[in-house]
């Protein structure tokens, strides 16, 4: 009998449903115990999110400032896992605050030390920074990352904004004025995420976890955009001297805060159209470096 810890933090629901689709499989094994562990904080977040909360939340985020958690069961810290699949979301390009203090907790070093682990993420569409964070967590806790899946939002990077403001917002997933899609990972993706599933329990049952990730990668569970990739890069840069200002202005914040709003905003709109031209206009002279780019993002090194 093998165990396995499915970790997970879900405001809206959307990532309780990957975590769960992905971990059918194993469930559906006789020979797989799974145990569920969803992050509870002393003081929740709000869903759906209101203003304050959603901008207020940008500088402990992107700092990776850790939140108090509510106890973990004693019954989650009593078992020896043979494997985790860690799922998370993405806030403000960072891993999100829930998922980023449990990995900080002392007891999260005890259950991941020298043990397998499988990220997967249910993001909007940028998520290989915080990978990378998660990355530098995972090492911190002693764990030994074998595999990565990253779900995301598939249309455009400006309309996915449009609906996903709106989700958050409302609390309500739904087509947007009629006309726009649905936010979110798409329910086709999710549903069809126990594919992942089946391809981490024949891994685990072979006892070979080590050609893990380019069977999930052979199976689409990660895709590569190196124009992301270097929005996301650019954002982080831009962020860090946000976040480390707003945070010293106690006094102020509120009102800092606000001007970041702005700032996101026009960064949205303006400055990341015009990352896009750019990237498009040097596309054909960087196709080399382009290709490492995917090729390392793809993996789990």
């Amino acid at each position: 009998m093998k165990n396995v810890l499915v970790i997970y933090y879900s405001q809206s629901g959307q990532l309780e449903s990957i975590a769960r689709n992905i971990a059918k499989p194993l469930l559906d094994s006789e020979n797989i115990s799974v145990s569920f562990y969803e992050i509870k904080l002393e003081k929740p977040f709000p869903f759906p999110w209101d203003n304050d909360a959603f901008f207020g939340a940008f500088p402990e985020s992107f700092l990776q400032i850790p939140t108090a958690l509510k106890p973990i069961p004693k019954e989650i810290l009593d078992i020896k896992y043979d494997l985790i699949l860690l799922n998370y979301q993405v806030w403000y390009l960072s891993p999100s605050i829930p998922i980023n203090s449990f990995l900080k907790s002392p007891e999260a070093k005890a259950i991941f030390s020298n043990t397998p682990v499988v990220t997967i993420s249910g993001s909007r569409n940028m998520w290989i920074m915080a990978q990378e964070k998660i990355k530098v967590l995972l090492k911190q806790n002693n764990a030994i990352l074998k595999g990565n899946i990253a779900l995301v939002d598939r249309v455009g990077n400006l309309i996915s904004v449009i609906t996903i403001v709106e989700w958050m917002f409302s609390g309500v997933k739904k087509k947007y004025l009629g006309i726009f899609p649905l936010p979110g990972v798409s329910q086709k993706d999710i549903d069809e995420s126990s594919k992942f599933g089946n391809i981490i329990l024949s891994s685990l049952q072979e006892n070979n976890l080590d050609d893990l990730q380019y069977k999930l990668v052979e199976n689409d569970a990660v895709r590569v955009s190196s124009y992301l990739v270097t929005v996301d890069k650019t954002g982080n840069k831009i962020f860090d001297k946000w976040s480390r200002f707003i945070i010293t202005k106690s006094e102020s914040r509120k009102t800092w805060t606000k001007v970041f709003k702005v700032y996101l905003l026009l960064a949205i709109w303006l400055i990341s159209p015009i990352v896009y031209i750019l990237h498009v206009l040097s596309y054909p002279l960087r196709s080399q470096k382009r290709k490492k780019v995917i090729q390392y993002y793809k993996g789990i090194n």
